[in-house]
């Protein structure tokens, strides 16, 4: 068939494309730029400098003596006990804290008379605040070598901080002074009154105020006033460690026998050691009390459900250390043998060295991973934890479900951190 187009009105077209039409644009900007430049060069040249400041920066940056740092990190909630509640940094708004809240630089937490909160960090460090306490995230951020950097500001109250044995850098501010304790320490900080106190439980800190900085050994005590740029450093008693039974896990006993056997190590140079079991973890009512000359007291009488014990060490003269760890123990009647207990895991997700457990089990049940209790169960039996950051390398992680009829099912998971 003949391409001759025949009579009538013929009309060619050509394509244009917006890539073309732009591209011709920005050629004629350009053109009158540099025309415009070298007529009247004076009033253009700043021009130029910010432009060619501009393309430079777009380029990665030299290498340097800092190791630059990332962007803000999370933190979440790992226990909460009572009335606890954040105040976000985005929005400047008061909300209610939850375990599926993330924690970032700038949020404020804050403890009621009746409250107590847990704060772990990705690098396995973590923040114990306690009742009638306010602090403040003023730094949480990460390095390009995946270094955790965190400053914890005691506005008013009590913290306990383990910093973990991945390398990171933690701070504890009060007032203008500051503690950074070494890898794999702990600390308690207080500020309530006048007089503000740091006291190193675990490793070592460098506590500074001012330009004067002192090193701080276990259990010696720094009080400072921040005014005035002085501080006293004196050693403290040490207290007791709780050995049995062990944090958070049941005892479970036959009816008309429910005892429990409280155990701690030795303090040297002290026989005395004053023991305390409460209903709750703020011992604002005690169930028993004591002061025991050894290391162990067998208490009866105990009715079923969770109680709280904590140990000081007393000297012959009724001063008495800081208090131990405040461990968790649950009294439950032994059911019949063979008692059947549901329990699935649904999902397990990696992020970095933390594992991210998702699953389900009995409404009302208790679920122990690696022989720590996950909180905030929902009513349905649902749960999700995440682990502290695990080892490189294959870990085992065993997940035990518990109810108050004595019903018993665990289940071991293998990971393999890369």
């Amino acid at each position: 068939m003949s391409d001759i187009k025949k009579g009538g009105i013929h009309v060619d077209w050509t394509t244009v494309s917006y890539r073309s039409v732009v591209l011709a644009v920005l050629a004629v900007i350009v053109a009158g730029t540099v025309a415009c430049y070298f007529v009247f060069p004076d009033q253009f040249r700043p021009l130029f400098d910010k432009v060619e400041a501009a393309v430079k920066n777009w380029g990665p940056k030299d290498g340097g003596a800092e190791t630059p740092v990332g962007p803000s990190t999370q933190a979440h909630f790992t226990n909460i006990d009572g009335t606890v509640r954040v105040k976000k940094a985005v929005n400047g708004q008061w909300v209610k804290a939850d375990y599926g809240l993330p924690l970032e630089q700038g949020d404020v937490v804050q403890t009621m008379s009746e409250g107590i909160a847990k704060i772990a960090f990705a690098d396995g460090s973590t923040y114990v605040i306690q009742q009638d306490s306010l602090v403040t995230i003023e730094e949480s951020t990460t390095n390009s070598v995946q270094q955790n950097k965190v400053s914890m500001r005691v506005v008013n109250g009590d913290i306990t901080l383990n910093t973990g044995v991945l390398p990171s850098t933690q701070e504890v501010k009060i007032d203008e002074t500051s503690t950074t304790p070494a890898q794999d320490s702990a600390l308690q900080a207080h500020n309530r009154g006048s007089v503000p106190e740091v006291m190193v439980t675990k490793g070592s800190a460098n506590f500074k105020v001012g330009e004067t900085t002192e090193k701080v050994e276990p259990f010696e005590k720094v009080a400072f006033n921040a005014e005035n740029q002085t501080f006293i450093k004196k050693k403290e008693m040490k207290p007791p460690v709780l050995l049995a039974p062990a944090d958070r896990m049941p005892i479970f006993v036959s009816a008309g026998s429910r005892s429990a056997d409280l155990t701690w190590t030795p303090v040297e140079d002290i026989s005395t050691y004053h023991v305390r079991v409460s209903r709750n973890p703020y011992f604002s009512s005690l169930e028993k009390e004591a002061h025991i000359n050894g290391t162990t007291w067998k208490i009866s009488g105990l009715d079923e459900g969770k109680y709280y014990w904590v140990v000081q060490s007393e000297d012959d003269d009724g001063h008495q250390s800081i208090e131990s760890d405040k461990n968790e123990f649950t009294i439950v009647n032994k059911g019949a043998e063979g008692v059947s207990l549901a329990l699935e895991i649904k999902t397990l997700i990696q992020h970095s060295h933390v594992i991210e457990i998702k699953g389900n089990t009995q409404p009302g049940a208790r679920v122990m991973v690696n022989g720590e209790q996950v909180p905030g169960m929902a009513l349905d039996g649902s749960f999700t934890y995440f682990t502290p950051p695990l080892p490189t390398g294959e870990n085992l992680i065993t997940i035990t479900a518990q109810n108050e009829k004595g019903g018993v099912n665990t289940t071991t998971k293998k990971v393999v951190i890369q």
